[in-house]
C-alpha cells in the first residue's frame, strides 16, 4: 500500500455526508470480510454502498485510506466498549481491570472480530506504515489508558508501580495465549467460565506484585 490517506482528509460537515461516509464504512467493511481486501475493487463498493467513487476519494482519498479509517472507526468502537477511562469514583482498581480484561475476551471473541483482525493482520504486514498508524493509534493509546489507571493508584499509595507503561504492557499480556489461540483458530474452553476465573487469577496477582510496601521502618 502506497500513499494512505489518513483521517486529514476532508472531514463531511452534513449529518447527510457524515450517514454517506458511514454507509460506505460499513459495505467496505463486509466487502472485505465477505472477499478478502484484495478481492475488492472501489466500484465493488460504489455498487453495494450506492453513490459513487467521488465520495471514496473525497472522505478517504484512495482504497487504502478507506482500510485505515475502517480501522479508526473500529478502533472508535473499541475504546468505548472496552477500554473505558478509570474513575476510581465510580469503581475500585481491582474490578476495574478485572472487567477490562472480561470485555476485552467478549470482544476478540466475536466471529466478525476475528475475521477483522486476521485481515488487518494480513494487511499491515505488507505496508508497514499501516502497522506503525494503527500500533500507535489503538495498542499505544490502550495502553496510556491502563498505564492512567496504574499511576493514579501509585500516586494515592494504593499500589506501589513505579512504571506504569511496562506494568500496562505486561497487564495486557495476561490475555496473550487466549488472543492467539482465538487468531488461530485453536481450540478454547466450551464455556467463559475458565477464561474468567483465569482473569481473576491473574489479576489478584498482577496487583500483589504491586503492592505497596509502606513505609520503612528506621532502627
Amino acid at each position: 500500500m502506497t500513499d494512505i490517506c489518513y483521517p486529514s482528509c476532508e472531514q463531511p460537515q452534513t449529518r447527510r455526508g457524515q450517514e454517506r461516509r458511514l454507509a460506505l464504512l460499513i459495505c467496505a467493511t463486509d466487502l472485505f470480510l465477505e472477499r478478502g481486501y484484495d478481492a475488492v475493487s472501489l466500484d465493488d463498493i460504489v455498487n453495494h454502498a450506492g453513490g459513487s467513487k467521488t465520495s471514496i476519494y473525497k472522505y478517504f482519498g484512495n482504497k487504502e485510506g478507506l482500510f485505515t479509517a475502517i480501522c479508526d472507526y473500529r478502533r472508535e468502537v473499541f475504546f468505548k466498549g472496552v477500554c473505558v477511562p478509570y474513575i476510581p469514583e465510580k469503581i475500585d482498581l481491582k474490578n476495574y481491570l478485572n472487567q477490562t480484561l472480561i470485555r476485552f475476551y467478549q470482544h476478540i471473541i466475536q466471529p466478525e472480530n476475528i475475521a477483522f483482525m486476521r485481515m488487518f493482520t494480513e494487511q499491515s504486514q505488507k505496508d508497514m506504515q499501516l502497522a506503525h498508524y494503527f500500533y500507535d493509534q489503538c495498542a499505544l493509546n490502550i495502553q496510556n489508558t491502563i498505564a492512567f489507571a496504574l499511576e493514579h493508584a501509585h500516586q494515592n499509595q494504593n499500589i506501589f508501580c513505579s512504571n506504569p507503561q511496562f506494568s500496562a504492557t505486561m497487564y495486557f499480556g495476561i490475555l496473550r495465549d487466549v488472543e492467539w489461540r482465538i487468531l488461530m483458530g485453536l481450540n478454547m474452553p466450551a464455556n467463559d467460565t475458565e477464561i474468567f476465573d483465569y482473569i481473576y487469577y491473574s489479576v489478584d496477582l498482577f496487583l500483589k506484585a504491586h503492592q505497596n510496601p509502606g513505609p520503612v521502618a528506621t532502627l
